[in-house]
């Protein structure tokens, strides 16, 4: 079964990836996505997430059924609260008998996550405040 968290303390991404290796798997990909202070000419300081948990979490095991199903193995973590920059926000780990299955579900999971979770996030800019995608 998937390891998904949503979590209000900082990200253990060592502790994250170390769940995903297992024997049967040879390809680890993993995403990181952190706290960037440019977007175009907008200067970010910070940024605050918030969810609605129990759907959040519903979604993202979805996602990850189909794809555990095929062997392979899910991690997904995202911060909730307030964050600075280079924090991380984000953590998607897959490990797959190959890496090329590896590569494709992270990329399926990150872009499908930022469409579809309910996850929000309101950016604390030089200038204002803004809530993002």
């Amino acid at each position: 079964m998937a390891k998904i968290k949503l979590s209000a303390t900082p990200l253990d991404v060592n502790a994250l990836y170390q769940a995903l290796k297992a024997p049967e798997n040879g390809g680890i990909v993993t995403f990181v996505g952190t706290v960037r202070q440019w977007t175009g000419d907008i200067e970010t300081q910070s940024i605050e997430y918030s969810a609605y948990s129990e759907m959040a979490i519903s979604q993202l095991e979805k996602l990850a059924a189909p794809i555990e199903a095929q062997g392979a193995r899910v991690v997904i973590a995202h911060r909730v609260g307030h964050l600075e920059l280079m924090d991380e926000a984000v953590f998607i780990g897959v490990a797959a008998a190959h890496r090329a299955e590896a590569f494709e579900w992270c990329q399926y999971l990150i872009d499908t996550l930022k469409q579809e979770v309910p996850i929000w996030k309101k950016e604390f800019d030089t200038d204002k405040v803004r809530w993002g995608d």
